[in-house]
């Protein structure tokens, strides 16, 4: 059950876009290998910031995904389009969190871009 209902906005500052407008935050051990297993498709909008987590997997998830990889600058260092069920995303140096998004939610982005994240985000309970 999530401890906070406010969504969390995810902003392309370099773009000046919207990356997600209805998120959610998995932030301690059991919603972080939880992730998007066994969950329904995310719907437009929708994302989910694991934090920390430097790599993913799409094991148990019936629904293809994009991945931004992100420093602690909230700077985007890597980017898995299209990340199939059952695949290992790709490693990449100094990420602190992962953004997971519907497959075509990061189109726009590039390595390098800026985010930023407002709101108290609704949060994954263990």
């Amino acid at each position: 059950m999530p401890t906070r209902t406010t969504s969390i906005h995810i902003e392309n500052l370099t773009r000046g876009t919207t990356v997600a407008s209805a998120g959610r935050v998995a932030d301690r051990f059991w919603s972080n290998f939880r992730g998007l297993m066994l969950a329904p498709p995310l719907p437009a909008g929708a994302g989910l910031v694991i934090v920390p987590c430097s790599s993913i997997h799409t094991q148990f998830m019936r629904f293809p995904i994009d991945v931004l990889y992100v420093n602690k600058k909230n700077v985007i260092v890597g980017i898995d389009r299209n990340l199939r069920p059952w695949r290992i995303g790709r490693f990449y140096q100094k990420v602190h969190y992962v953004l997971e998004l519907p497959a075509g939610g990061a189109e726009g982005c590039q390595v390098g871009d800026k985010l930023a994240i407002s709101g108290t985000g609704t949060r994954d309970t263990d």
